[in-house]
């Protein structure tokens, strides 16, 4: 295997893929950047976006990657251990039965929550653990729109993820670096560089209509009318992703 992709990386990806992390002061002198890898095509895009940056960026920083598996079923990602070996980056790879802790304690409804706060905590005990700093996620332009019309609708807020920010205990730095990026552009690059995109599978999220697949329907319908719109969009959801705070 090879170290990057055998195939350039789009102009229009890396474009908002840099504004990004300008924007945001995302990277720093001296980073040690642990991404959160589930396998999807967003983190694996991620993953060779951040390699690249690395090796052309004036600021030294290193990268490192964690997947946290669930031990569910129909979810393995088990095969991106050789996979992150080959791209000689640290990998922490951290089984974790969160299906069934959450079948002891709660019901179906609040899975996700359960999954996605147990998760997290996970992410946070190993950067400690190992000395990161930084967490870099793989949420996109889409995911914050869609997160801001369900927050406006459902929540009576204007709302949406922040694309730098520190954690709770402000010893930790998470950062969001394509939230620039289109949904559509990580999947035509991934299936362009043929990256081992690892299909997510959870009975308990797609068993039942979700908010956010009715929301992604409603702005795909706006936006095949309106051309411009995630443009728009992009300029609307600007001040929203910038916290008062992350030095």
């Amino acid at each position: 295997m090879h170290s990057l992709p055998n195939h350039p990386f789009p102009k229009n990806l890396l474009r908002p893929f840099g504004e990004a992390i300008s924007d945001f002061d995302m990277i720093r002198e001296g980073d040690r950047i642990l991404i959160g890898l589930s396998g999807g095509k967003d983190s694996l895009s991620l993953l060779h976006l951040l390699k690249r940056l690395q090796q052309r960026a004036p600021v030294r920083f290193e990268l490192a990657a964690i997947t946290i598996d669930p031990q569910t079923a129909d979810f393995d990602p088990s095969p991106l251990i050789p996979y992150l070996k080959a791209q000689k980056i640290d990998y922490h790879y951290q089984p974790y039965a969160i299906e069934t802790l959450a079948q002891k304690h709660l019901g179906k409804k609040s899975y996700c929550a359960f999954c996605s706060r147990l998760k997290r905590g996970k992410i946070y005990q190993i950067a400690r653990e190992q000395g990161y700093n930084v967490i870099a996620l793989g949420q996109h332009l889409d995911d914050l729109a869609e997160s801001f019309l369900m927050s406006a609708f459902f929540n009576g807020q204007l709302q949406t993820m922040k694309a730098h920010y520190r954690n709770d205990d402000g010893d930790l730095r998470i950062i969001r670096p394509l939230v620039y990026c289109r949904e559509q552009q990580l999947a035509d690059f991934a299936q362009m560089a043929k990256l081992p995109v690892i299909a997510e599978n959870c009975p308990a999220c797609f068993s039942k209509p979700q908010q956010r697949q009715r929301m992604k329907q409603l702005l795909a319908k706006q936006a095949a009318q309106h051309p411009t719109l995630f443009k728009h969009l992009r300029h609307t959801l600007q001040p929203l992703m910038n916290p008062s705070e992350t030095s």
